[in-house]
């Protein structure tokens, strides 16, 4: 037949009825389940709910889970063939061996997977051979009713069978689709093309009754096209098997750990038959739960991790979000990632691993080359809306000026497919095809798929050199890496965040789980400075070292992309919500006995209420503090202490007049704020620098409810403000003063919601507190709080990990269109060279910053996946600031610290005056300006201490470091807590100390 007549469509058509005929089925098997609503071990598979099943009968409910056992005869006449097991529970299940270890994982097909990447299904087992002839089978597999994606589309058994699996038949298939489908990507006419047409054809006119000897004709028509090679090539492109796993979504942590165990058992049975294929898996906290679970199959990763097929990736305990997470934790992320590697498997990780993250804080590459790591692999930023990024392979500069060589999949995919389109995809649309030479692959099917299957493999056999695609390797990731670094000085360089223009919503979905994780990392941050302090004091307690190291990492496992930025179901939040109260009361507890220890070696003298007031900051702080029924002014020194008497320290008289509070605002020495005969805030002046901050006919706190129908965790409406919307008024309000604090006390009511505020102007300070108690029922809302700012500014300065980021208050370009949602940290302040305002909070993380105003979103509740989203009671603080001064002149980085960790007051024992210690001491004494301690801890391999210190302001500072106890040497270190190449040498008892702009520096003291 003419070329031109072959219709692409018959060719489907056989390469279907092909696939239709590799497997007879010989026999059923005889199925049987116990199901429980959640997993039992295999030593009581047989404790539950018992159901006689066959295809079409129902056994289980979402989330259930069950013990199936599959039990048949295998036909004598089957004796020498290739005996496979057909099964489908329309659900997930693993099937164990007789130690009820994970042999190998299967996975239904009924899933919302992306389809153009290929089918999810894995169904087959192979029956080994001495089963095989005549004998009987009998395997137990350990079931969940769900799918990839945690959506509920069955739970009925669909397939149960023995059956022969036609070999010839089987390798047809694969000879057929490979060269269908690339076919299919070649130009029209090509040569090439017409060739494997016309092969394919010819190969069709043998089938016409298709059994194992037609198929064997039929493969050698088509074995001379399959064998043609390129030439010399323009791009390879290195391939590696790959299963993303979410560790949680849309299942719960269980089911992840259970998604782990199936995966990986799979990957070792693909192994066992392919044995060029390379297989990568990343998360510590992942490899950890296999570990505790199953240790049988542990040893055997181990192994093949050993082999050298098994590629270690990520360096951090899991795959983080980085806009939200903090700095301190994005490092503990990487520690314990590399501790766990390097114990377990004696290797280092050089590579971040994050293909599916909501974006990318700026100051990553800076942590990841003071850890040791070279490279980042991601994938997500594909999914930008609005803009290309305009690189595949490029250097990505942080804001300190680190650069990290990066790389982004030109499939835009993790789930590659490793068809003939996935290298023309990748060859067609690689974006630094002129100045790179190599791309990556990543092939498989993750979040409970299994990895590849055999299907990838089939294909990659078939395309490892193959006329009219480019070459194809199999080969871990980092060695991709390594040779794609051969080329670094041809690569551009993307200076700042990656901003994905998606997924704004999860800066705000699920606000108590953020709230909770502020809430930890500085608990945790207190407690180690306090344990520290402990360690060094005559009698003090043990450094906790072992139990920080648990709450860390379940932190560190909340801290995981679709958990801390609220795109999880239900269960997830309920879980770790309960979770995250009993670690933040141990938390909480634990600094109280450390500071309690300290304070009861206090000499109290004559004092009646003795209390001894904590300061973890670096700088001397002077605030109000209420101790029981006291206010009192206290004066604390930087990382130190000062005892007060409770009873003595009552509060000074307030100078009459400097103090007010009634319906017409608030005023201080230093402030006033005006409200409207409705309760709105129409003006704040600043007395001392004569400036009043809110535009004339504004209103400042403007409380509005967005209404985001369509939208989801991830993502809300882009023209949302173009939406309806309701401005809240307050429907009651009280005026009164609190000691050094004048308040307005408004309420507002909305729907089933309620809120109850509290406008806080404290004596002696600029700050306008919003104290804000929620209890919020709606559903697809949004509620936001605006302060229009008399300030002209072309940027916002934005808190983030280690630093800020200035972001354009404009929308020139598309890209300053698309980043209207932004992310900050403790902050969001707008300057002018000599003055400016900063929005503070406690726990808020989305932003917008436009046309001179500052926009906090405070809550959102969108109805998927979680439909009871932060539906209940929130407590949070936010506050507005004027300064004198821009941002760096006004230290605007100390009111976000003092904000979120709080002066903390522990009683004295009293009349302690046999004790020790002066009425004030600091732990050490930071000199200079604009450089922060961000932690204080004990070294991880030895008694040795930990200070971390970073620049602040974004520019050459020096600063000057005071240790108040006694110590061998200091040793400058990286963040692995490694030597570094710089020298520390104390002169005078001071370490003199010089940053570069957001440089951190990690200084060890050996004791």
């Amino acid at each position: 037949m003419p070329y031109e007549t072959i219709k692409p469509g018959t060719l489907h058509a056989m390469k279907r009825e092909i696939q239709r005929r590799i497997y007879t089925v010989i026999a059923p098997l005889s199925v049987e389940a116990w199901v429980t609503p959640e997993p039992v071990p295999y030593t009581q598979r047989q404790s539950g709910v018992h159901k006689m099943l066959k295809p079409g009968d129902r056994w289980g409910e979402l989330w259930d889970c069950a013990w199936f056992r599959f039990r048949g005869d295998v036909p004598q006449e089957a004796a020498g063939q290739n005996v496979v097991l057909l099964i489908d529970v329309n659900g997930e299940v693993c099937i164990v061996d007789e130690e009820g270890s994970p042999y190998q994982g299967l996975t239904n097909i009924n899933s919302e997977f992306d389809t153009s990447l290929g089918l999810p299904g894995k169904r087959v087992v192979a029956v080994t051979e001495h089963i095989a002839r005549g004998g009987k089978v009998e395997l137990w597999g350990d079931a969940g009713c769900n799918d990839l994606f945690g959506k509920y589309r069955g739970g009925t058994l669909k397939e149960a069978d023995i059956a022969i699996c036609h070999e010839e038949i089987h390798k047809l298939y694969y000879d057929v689709e490979v060269l269908l489908e690339l076919a299919e990507q070649l130009p029209e006419p090509s040569s090439r093309r017409a060739q494997i047409m016309q092969a394919l054809y010819d190969a069709s006119l043998q089938l016409a009754k298709i059994n194992d000897d037609s198929a064997a004709a039929a493969r050698r028509r088509l074995a001379p096209e399959l064998a043609k090679r390129g030439g010399d090539p323009t791009l390879t492109v290195s391939a590696v098997g790959h299963a993303h796993i979410d560790l949680a979504w849309l299942w719960p942590i269980r089911e992840t750990i259970r998604k782990g165990a199936r995966t990986f058992a799979t990957a070792l049975r693909m192994m066992e038959r392919y044995p060029e294929y390379v297989f990568g898996a990343s998360q510590p906290q992942l490899y950890e739960w296999i570990k505790e679970r199953y240790p049988k199959l542990y040893g055997q990763v181990k192994a093949r991790i050993a082999e050298g097929r098994w590629e270690l990736q990520g360096a951090m305990w899991v795959e983080p979000d980085s806009n939200v997470s903090g700095g301190e934790a994005l490092i503990r992320q990487i520690v314990y990632g590399q501790q766990f590697y390097k114990r377990e498997f004696g290797q280092t990780v050089r590579s971040l691993w994050v293909p599916d993250i909501f974006g990318y804080t700026a100051s990553l590459p800076q942590l990841l080359l003071k850890s040791g790591i070279s490279y980042m692999v991601t994938q997500k930023l594909s999914w930008n809306m609005y803009n290309d990024y305009p690189h595949h392979t490029f250097f990505w500069e942080g804001i300190d000026g680190s650069k990290i060589l990066t790389h982004l999949p030109p499939e835009d995919t993790y789930n590659s497919p490793a068809a003939p389109r996935s290298l023309a995809k990748i060859e067609r649309e690689y974006k630094d095809c002129s100045v790179s030479d190599r791309a990556l692959m990543l092939f498989g099917i993750g979040d409970g798929g299994g990895g590849p299957g055999e299907e990838h493999l089939e294909r990659l056999r078939r395309e490892t050199n193959l006329l009219g695609l480019p070459p194809v390797f199999q080969e871990p990731s980092i060695d991709f890496l390594d040779k794609l670094n051969e080329r670094a000085g041809r690569y551009k360089t993307w200076r700042g965040e990656l901003y994905l223009e998606k997924h704004q919503g999860t800066l705000t979905t699920q606000a108590k789980n953020k709230k909770f994780n502020r809430r930890m990392e500085k608990a945790l941050r207190e407690l180690e400075f306090a344990a520290v302090w402990n360690l060094l004091s005559d009698g003090g307690a043990p450094y906790p070292k072992e139990e920080l190291d648990t709450i860390w990492k379940e932190v560190l496992l909340y801290q995981f992309h679709d958990i801390l930025p609220g795109s999880s179901i239900t269960r997830v939040y309920d879980e770790s919500l309960a979770r995250y109260e009993t670690l933040l009361a141990r938390t909480e507890g634990l600094i109280r006995e450390r500071y309690a220890k300290l304070a009861s070696g206090l000499d109290t003298g004559t004092m009646r209420k003795p209390y001894a007031i904590f300061n973890s900051l670096p700088w001397e702080r002077t605030e109000w503090i209420r101790i029981e029924e006291s206010w009192i002014r206290a004066t604390v020194p930087p990382m130190g202490y000062a005892l007060v008497d409770a009873e003595a320290a009552e509060a000074a008289a307030l100078e009459p007049g400097l103090l007010r509070a009634d319906r017409s605002g608030l005023e201080n020495e230093l402030v006033r704020v005006t409200l409207r005969d409705d309760g709105t805030i129409c003006s704040i002046c600043d007395k001392t620098a004569d400036r009043e901050i809110v535009p004339a006919g504004a209103t400042a706190n403007a409380l509005t409810l967005y209404n985001e129908q369509g939208g989801d965790a991830w993502d809300f409406p882009a023209d949302y403000r173009e939406r309806a919307s309701a401005r809240l008024l307050p429907a009651e309000w009280k005026a009164y003063t609190d000691g050094p604090a004048a308040v307005i006390e408004q309420t507002y009511a909305f729907g089933a919601s309620r809120i109850e505020q509290r406008i806080v102007v404290t004596a002696g300070s600029r700050t306008i507190e919003f104290r804000t108690k929620v209890n919020w029922q709606e559903t697809n809302k949004m509620l936001r709080a605006a302060f229009p700012l008399d300030i002209r500014s072309e940027t916002a300065i934005c808190d983030i990990q280690f630093g800020y980021v200035k972001r354009p208050v404009h929308r020139n370009t598309s890209w300053d269109f698309a980043r209207d949602e932004i992310c900050a940290h403790h902050y969001v302040d707008l300057s002018e060279p000599a003055y400016g305002a900063v929005l503070l909070n406690d726990g808020k993380y989305g932003f917008r910053a436009a046309d001179g105003e500052l926009d906090i979103n405070l809550l959102r509740s969108p109805g998927y996946p979680d439909p009871k989203a932060d539906r209940g009671e929130h407590e949070f603080v936010y506050a507005l600031l004027p300064h004198s001064g821009d941002w760096v002149s006004g230290n605007v980085y100390k009111e976000g610290y003092a904000l979120n960790v709080p002066l903390r007051a522990v009683a004295a024992n009293r009349g302690g005056g046999g004790g020790k210690g002066a009425a004030q001491a600091a732990l050490m004494e930071l000199g200079g300006s604009h450089v922060m301690i961000e932690s204080v801890k004990r070294a991880e391999d030895s008694q040795d201490l930990i200070i971390r210190l970073y620049e602040t302001a974004g520019g050459k500072s020096q600063a000057r470091l005071k240790l108040h106890f006694p110590y061998s040497r200091l040793e400058w270190v990286n963040l692995l807590e490694e030597p570094a190449d710089e020298v520390a040498e104390a002169s005078g008892g001071e370490l003199q100390m010089s940053f570069s702009a957001f440089e951190i520096k990690t200084l060890k003291v050996v004791l």
